[in-house]
């Protein structure tokens, strides 16, 4: 395939995997690969470019991980059609194809999703993998419930590092959080109508259960988490929060708000669903300990995801379950098939018992300590007090409010302008929109020379503009 051959700067500061990655994403933004168009494998690839398949690995890896391709088991990868009809924003009309002319592709993205794939230890991976495929395992349907053995280093982990006390039987392994919930969302169906969630939230989670008709309502989120205050005044007796690394503000709920809202769930019988989203990655102290752990309460769901700390297209979350919950999970287990790759999930387990996960951790938290320092530093250096820096202690992204008359919206669409691609928080928000508009910036997927570079074009598009 022509379109896919560049010349590969070794010279470059942007990893291969990068420009490989940007390559063919341009390429596909560009209309120059249709939809549905097979790639080549990364072998070939590899060979194309003159470059290890360690780098076009990572390189597909990403674009997949942002829905550009997709992988069909023993096919290969493919160009993903729905990309190319959500990116085919008007050829219609002259006044649209006019101000396109304006738009470039953006050379950095500060995309939240993203991981440091250049650090991902490859080799120990695929030497594990490789092991795993010698195994009988993989020629038979997992369990639905999960590997065992995987869950077994699941509920010693768990233990050791969030203090989640669980069996393995309570352990329940699935592809992503939202597949999870959607379980959830069945097994609680009966007893429950509503669901309180933060506000902002996880916009993933609050749609999943409308869609299955639960009455989702918005609780306000303060300096401390989700208001406990305000929850305690609503029907709901089901709640889903973030309390560890609040999405998408980065707050930790302290320990005294952790135990008020262990106590709501008890007075009126209800759960609280706990995503310990990005808990791995906090800079400035230790973490504190999981809701699950504070208590021998059978009132918590505990929820979490190997996918920021790893890659997201190795696709594994899991739930610890309460034993209520677990024996309805039990009744109907038989009807959820395992969505996760068994592959995976032993290549998992191995990594685990090994040390390598333990060690894989330690070194992504230095780099993103690093890495988040720099993008603070950055921002303030050129934004001063223009921009107030929100979560700016923990995870793999922070949240920027800008202090501006101008929208949100004309803030994403100056900075595409400049080459460099924001997230707008808005999407977020059920009720209690803030005064400024608030932008979200990953950095975990970017050099720290990007990064840089990213800001000050930022600072370009949007300071000095009446």
């Amino acid at each position: 395939m022509k379109e896919l051959v560049f010349n590969v700067d070794r010279n470059s500061t942007l990893p291969m995997y990068q420009q490989v990655y940007r390559y063919i994403k341009a390429q596909i933004i560009s209309g120059k690969i249709a939809e549905n168009s097979k790639l080549p494998s990364v072998r070939q690839l590899a060979e194309l470019l003159q470059v290890s398949r360690n780098t076009t690995q990572l390189g597909y890896e990403q674009l997949q991980a942002e829905g550009y391709i997709r992988s069909e088991f023993k096919k290969g990868y493919y160009v993903q059609a729905s990309i190319l009809e959500l990116l085919s924003i008007s050829k219609t009309t002259p006044h649209t194809k006019a101000s396109s002319k304006n738009i470039v592709n953006p050379t950095i993205d500060f995309q939240a999703g993203a991981v440091d794939g250049i650090n991902f230890p490859l080799v120990k991976w695929r030497n594990l993998s490789n092991k795993v495929l010698k195994d009988n395992l993989i020629y038979q349907y997992g369990e639905n419930q999960g590997d065992l053995l995987l869950r077994e280093s699941l509920a010693k982990y768990l233990f050791q590092s969030r203090g989640v006390r669980a069996t393995s039987d309570q352990i329940v392994i699935g592809s992503t959080t939202q597949q999870l919930l959607t379980i959830l969302s069945i097994l609680l169906k009966k007893e429950h109508t509503q669901i309180a969630v933060e506000d902002p939230g996880y916009n993933g989670a609050r749609e999943l259960f409308s869609l299955q008709s639960y009455s989702v309502v918005p609780i306000p989120v303060n300096e401390d988490g989700i208001d406990i205050t305000h929850l305690e005044k609503c029907n709901a007796r089901l709640v889903y929060v973030t309390p560890s690394h609040q999405f998408p503000l980065g707050i930790t709920m302290p320990i005294n708000e952790r135990y008020n809202l262990i106590e709501w769930a008890e007075k009126v019988n209800g759960y609280i669903i706990e995503d310990d989203y990005d808990s791995e990655f906090r800079y400035k102290q230790q973490p504190i300990p999981s809701l699950q752990s504070l208590t021998n309460s059978e009132h918590i769901i505990y929820l979490g995801t190997f996918s920021k700390a790893l890659l997201p297209s190795i696709r594994l979350s899991y739930l610890v379950l309460p034993k209520e919950i677990l024996i309805r999970y039990h009744q109907i287990a038989s009807l959820l098939q395992q969505t996760a790759s068994t592959l995976h999930q032993r290549t998992i387990h191995h990594f685990i018992e090994k040390g390598h996960w333990y060690a894989h951790l330690r070194k992504m938290k230095t780099i993103y300590k690093q890495k988040m320092k720099v993008l603070c530093d950055t921002i303030q250096m050129h934004f001063k007090d223009t921009v107030k820096i929100i979560g700016g202690s923990s995870g793999i992204y922070i949240v920027i409010e800008v202090v501006t008359k101008q929208s949100e919206k004309w803030l994403v669409k100056e900075a595409l302008k400049n080459g460099v691609k924001v997230y707008p928080c808005s999407p977020f928000y059920m009720e209690n929109f803030p005064s400024y508009p608030t932008i979200q910036l990953g950095f975990a997927g970017l050099e720290e020379l990007e990064i840089r570079k990213g800001i000050e074009k930022l600072a370009d598009a949007w300071l000095n503009i009446e």
